[in-house]
């Protein structure tokens, strides 16, 4: 069995998903999922974290970050991380803000943080 190495952090209506803590951010884009203050903030973390760690994989002491918070009825999700050594700054934020914007990708987030019966309603 493997042990997670992710820490999960939740203050009030923020969470914070990182592989250390405090949570590094060399690097960051942030996007809004409107009316999605309903949704499961932990679940959209990893989603967001896992396309993220696949669009940059190949980043050298990536270790990447992620902070979703409520704000009224939205939600607010800032990506992006820490590197050791020298990275580009501008290409990297680039490439996390189309993570962040692709509709493919956050309907499927959408889809996996949306609560059990929520679409029922």
């Amino acid at each position: 069995m493997t042990r997670s190495n992710w820490h999960i952090q939740t203050q009030g209506d923020t969470l914070t998903l990182a592989r250390r803590l405090p949570a590094r951010f060399d690097f960051a884009a942030t996007s809004v999922i409107a009316g999605g203050a309903g949704l499961r903030r932990g679940r959209i973390a990893r989603q967001v974290r896992q396309d993220m760690w696949r669009a940059l994989q190949s980043l050298r002491g990536f270790q990447p970050a992620v902070v979703v918070r409520v704000i009224g009825d939205d939600l607010e999700v800032t990506a992006g991380g820490g590197v050791a050594g020298a990275f580009p700054k501008a290409r990297c934020e680039t490439i996390v803000a189309d993570v962040l914007s692709d509709p493919v990708r956050r309907g499927r987030w959408v889809r996996f943080a949306t609560p059990k019966g929520a679409a029922d309603a």
